[in-house]
């Protein structure tokens, strides 16, 4: 059986950092592909987005098939972004974890909030998540990368030491890779690098989105998600282009379409060979 999670979890060098592409569909996987991306994300908020759900509103179940028809769309490894693990007790994100590897992610990330973000697990609670998480993930028979999240800055729930107290704990409990999404600002970023010897995840999105891949590289960071920011980029064209034909009855902004030839000759390229 292929396993994908040894040259997933090779990418992840602090400074030498990659893009986890996250993609929505097999169509937009295999176009990234195309386009060079060395991995696949999924994005719980963009695959919500295609079916007709806010993000937050996709069950284990939907969330697994969907990953693998990522994972059998090209020949990247695709790590799942899984919320809170589908479940707020530490058998849960166990048993996810299992169901991850069985669909043939090479790695979830778990995030310590509740669904909807509103609130954030006690510390302690938050830990022993992971902790049952990197147990579940080293009993495998096979490689698989645990990214544990701080969300409690994105959410507001909590600041940024206490997002490093987390991080730590997080450590010890055997993550294999760390992520606050939102920090406060560029330093914080380099707080969270500076604060571990495990590779950091950053999302490109926020004000974090106006720094480049040097930026990024020169205070160490291993790994640079898009989360949702791609879909909505994509959101944003649908948005510009039809409220121009609705309201001014034009169709100008069509003419950037891209060649359906282009696209098809990416979607043979980005594909996972027969």
């Amino acid at each position: 059986m292929h396993d994908p999670a040894p040259a997933f979890r090779a990418l992840h060098q602090k400074g030498q950092p990659f893009v986890l592409a996250n993609a929505w569909d097999a169509g937009s996987a295999r176009m990234l592909a195309a386009l060079g991306a060395q991995a696949i994300g999924t994005s719980s908020a963009a695959f919500g987005f295609t079916l007709g759900r806010p993000d937050g509103n996709v069950t284990r179940d939907e969330a697994l098939a969907h990953a693998a028809e990522l994972v059998a769309a090209t020949p990247l490894p695709v790590s799942g972004d899984f919320e809170n693990g589908f479940g707020d007790d530490p058998e849960t994100v166990a048993e996810t974890v299992r169901l991850a590897a069985e669909a043939g992610l090479a790695g979830i990330s778990i995030e310590d909030n509740p669904a909807g973000g509103e609130t954030s697990y006690d510390r302690d609670l938050a830990i022993e998540r992971i902790r049952a998480g990197a147990a579940a993930a080293r009993a495998l028979p096979r490689d698989f990368v645990l990214v544990a999240r701080a969300d409690g800055v994105m959410n507001g729930t909590y600041d940024m030491e206490e997002a490093l107290a987390r991080t730590a704990g997080f450590e010890a409990a055997g993550a294999d890779c760390l992520y606050v999404p939102g920090p406060p600002s560029f330093e914080d970023l380099q707080r969270l690098v500076d604060s571990t010897e495990l590779p950091v995840n950053a999302l490109a999105a926020g004000h974090l989105a106006s720094y480049a891949m040097e930026d990024f590289a020169r205070i160490g960071v291993a790994r640079i998600s898009l989360g949702s920011a791609l879909a909505r980029a994509t959101h944003r064209v649908i948005l510009d282009a039809m409220s121009e034909v609705f309201e001014d009855g034009s169709f100008s902004k069509l003419k950037k379409s891209v060649p359906g030839a282009e696209v098809d000759a990416m979607l043979l390229k980005g594909a996972r060979p027969e």
